[in-house]
């Protein structure tokens, strides 16, 4: 005796073809899903306030501090009477000029515009001073310092600098 050849059943040759269309469709939809609840979880770029506090008058000396360069992209610099802050961005094209203390000015590597202590220009091809920030001293006595609220000195317009917004008056002989 001979045993039975067993032989499989003749498969349906269109089989494999519909898995492969099925999976596809499910394929495309599922990701149509994915896509349609990804909109709904926005992409977020988280920014510091433009409203920051810096500390009292009386902690800056005379002269410009570079402490906020980094962290806020500001110069704050004081007068004999005024402590007033500066926007470090160049008006040219918004790199960030460097303080030169020796040479009392700041100064733009990107394409030469220098500004003096009060920001104004006075070289290069800057077409207007830098930008002041809006600056009051709160409850605490606390100087406040607010980017959302500039103040600036266009070339043929009303300059803004000496409004009181502008700048905060101090006394005393800090150095």
């Amino acid at each position: 005796m001979t045993a039975p050849i067993h032989t499989e059943p003749a498969r349906d040759p269109y089989m494999t073809r519909r898995r492969v269309t099925w999976t596809m469709i499910c394929a495309f939809l599922g990701a149509g899903v994915l896509m349609f609840v990804r909109f709904f979880f926005p992409r977020v770029l988280f920014e510091p306030s433009p409203r920051f506090r810096i500390g009292q008058p009386s902690d800056f000396g005379m002269g410009v501090d570079e402490r906020f360069r980094q962290s806020h992209r500001v110069w704050i610099v004081r007068d004999p009477d005024r402590l007033f802050v500066l926007s470090a961005k160049c008006t040219h094209l918004g790199c960030t000029p460097n303080w030169i203390e020796a040479e009392n000015k700041f100064k733009c590597p990107c394409h030469g515009s220098g500004y003096d202590m009060q920001g104004r220009n006075f070289e290069g091809p800057a077409p207007r001073p830098m930008d002041r920030a809006h600056v009051e001293i709160d409850a605490e006595g606390q100087v406040v310092v607010d980017l959302s609220r500039l103040f600036v000195c266009p070339p043929a317009g009303v300059c803004e600098f000496d409004q009181p917004e502008a700048y905060v008056t101090v006394s005393g002989d800090r150095s």
